[in-house]
């Protein structure tokens, strides 16, 4: 046993406040279930959404929960040097040894992780060659409620929907005797609501529904452990609302969330005096905080308490000057805009309903609070774009950036600009989901003309993702159970090109490919709201037909 893993582990442990009242006396269930992130530590305790699993799991008296993460480099070599299998967090007590393991994830990107840790907790990689005597292997996140099927294979149940809602009723299967070993178990497992069990895929045509919250009745998310060896280590985290009125046309927030829903500010106030007691900072969480009806007033109210506010991103037509004064008394030197189109024409297309005129506006605003940084998110390669759509926002940035100017001859300081560009990446469950990814050549034509378009303005930053990791995140989002062996080959060290071609997989074809709208779909099984809306939105996109 390595000193070394097991004193990491210990310190990571004792750096922590655990907000879980019960979680000292943890350790009676019946059940032993190990909640695992396919990513390290870091990333791992910065997700609401696991800490959320997390509380469900400590809560259940009839559970035994601690947690596991993918080690970092010098701790894979560490496990290899010394012959030790995947330790626990809590415990430091091997994987294999609990009654079931529970990933968790909302990143497709962290699939690649998942055979890496069954391969270290010497648990046999498929579903297929486990027996009673191994874990029993569950799933869910984001990710998995999105397109599970390249991870399928290596899953026995896959939770298709929102853990709160599905939690109770399996971690109740789970806790009750059941006949019939595994198969029996599958079988049970596959009666309940959201619950996928890939193995019986063959043999269940019938679609698998996903589950959400009934909104205002569910418990906001918020931070259950503190530690400072996380991104967010200063902020105490509260979910405000679930999903995106929107419905922009390349994301899935407003379509696999749907409805949008949004706590209670009765309920939030509540959540942040509590957060407040702990850090001077909250983090308000969701994909459209200043959607929700009191953003501003809870912006405020933290303000009036003596805390700070921290969001991620604002909504262009969202932002007034109270926000913006409390956004300034918290000490935000930068505000995210996600213009996302940088042509008018490419804004529409993606169903932004945002103008050059709202976009400019709301620059001048935030620059006259004294608010003189902004991070502008735009995505190149969307359905039919041209250099000319390129060319207007270089435009568009030149123009944000002459109001920048303007402010820092009047006050002396110079605010910079960071534009954050990713590539369009075909999801699953929204109305692009059929249009291919631009091939990568013609991505790094484009990235190379912003990249000499920007080059010679002093305070404008460009931050290109790397267009080698949107390739695989598109891959995974298309992909189908024919990617799994491509992602074992990755596991043991192989890059993607050489595992797909020991393969035989064409990983262009299915990242690049414009699907036709009458051919089946790998995530065609996960029954989402009404397939034909999505065809109608994806045809009037390319119509030019205005949001109804």
């Amino acid at each position: 046993m390595s000193w070394k893993i097991k004193q990491k582990l210990r310190e990571l442990l004792a750096a922590e406040t655990n907000l879980c009242g019960n979680h000292h006396h943890n350790h009676g269930g019946s059940l032993s279930i190990c909640l695992i992130y396919p990513n390290q530590y870091h990333t791992a305790m910065s997700s609401l959404g696991f800490q959320t699993v997390y509380r469900i799991l400590v809560e259940s008296q009839e559970i035994h929960c601690e947690r596991a993460f993918l080690p970092d480099r010098e701790d894979a070599e560490e496990y290899r040097r010394s012959g030790i299998s995947l330790l626990s967090l809590e415990s430091q007590r091997p994987i294999s040894d609990f009654d079931v393991i529970a990933f968790s994830t909302s990143f497709e990107p962290d699939y690649l992780a998942i055979p890496k840790i069954l391969q270290m907790s010497r648990i046999p990689l498929t579903s297929s060659e486990r027996n009673q005597s191994h874990p029993l292997v569950i799933a869910g996140g984001a990710a998995f409620f999105i397109n599970p099927e390249p991870v399928a294979e290596y899953i026995d149940a896959i939770c298709i929907g929102e853990g709160e809602e599905i939690l109770p009723a399996l971690l109740s299967a789970l806790t009750s005797p059941c006949d019939g070993g595994r198969s029996g178990l599958f079988s049970l497992l596959a009666t309940l609501p959201g619950i996928y069990i890939p193995a019986l895929s063959n043999q269940n045509s019938a679609p698998v529904q996903r589950v959400s919250t009934s909104g205002n009745n569910s418990i906001p998310a918020t931070s259950v452990i503190l530690t400072e060896n996380t991104e967010f280590g200063d902020m105490y985290l509260v979910e405000i609302s679930r999903g995106c009125p929107r419905g922009c046309r390349f994301c899935t927030s407003g379509f696999i969330y749907s409805p949008f829903r949004y706590q209670p500010l009765k309920k939030l106030i509540t959540c942040i005096d509590e957060g407040l007691r702990h850090r001077n900072k909250i983090g308000l969480v969701g994909a459209a905080v200043s959607d929700h009806p009191n953003f501003e007033e809870l912006c405020s109210y933290i303000v009036e308490k003596g805390g700070k506010v921290s969001v991620s991103s604002l909504r262009i037509d969202r932002i007034t000057p109270p926000l913006l004064t409390s956004l300034k008394a918290s000490g935000h030197k930068t505000i995210a805009l996600a213009p996302e189109g940088g042509s008018q024409r490419m804004r529409d297309m993606m169903r932004k309903n945002l103008t050059e005129s709202q976009i400019l506006e709301t620059s001048e605003l935030i620059i006259r609070h004294d608010i003189l940084n902004m991070r502008l998110y735009f995505i190149i390669g969307l359905p039919g774009e041209t250099m000319n759509d390129l060319q207007e926002l270089v435009r568009l940035v030149k123009a944000v950036r002459e109001r920048v100017l303007e402010q820092a001859r009047a006050n002396g300081r110079l605010g910079e600009i960071i534009l954050s560009i990713n590539p369009f990446i075909p999801k699953p469950f929204t109305p692009f989901q059929w249009h291919g990814m631009e091939p990568m050549g013609s991505l790094e034509k484009k990235v190379k003309f912003l990249e000499s378009s920007f080059r010679s303005l002093s305070n404008v930053r460009l931050k290109m993702e790397s267009l080698r990791d949107c390739y695989l995140q598109a891959l995974l989002s298309r992909g189908n159970r024919l990617l799994t062996p491509v992602l074992t080959a990755m596991a043991a060290g192989m890059n993607l090109k050489k595992s797909a071609k020991l393969c035989g997989i064409d990983t262009d074809a299915l990242v690049t490919r414009t699907i036709p709208l009458d051919e089946a779909l790998p995530w065609d099984y996960i029954s989402s709201g009404d397939c034909t809306v999505l065809k109608g939105q994806y045809q009037q996109a390319f119509d030019g037909e205005k949001r109804p």
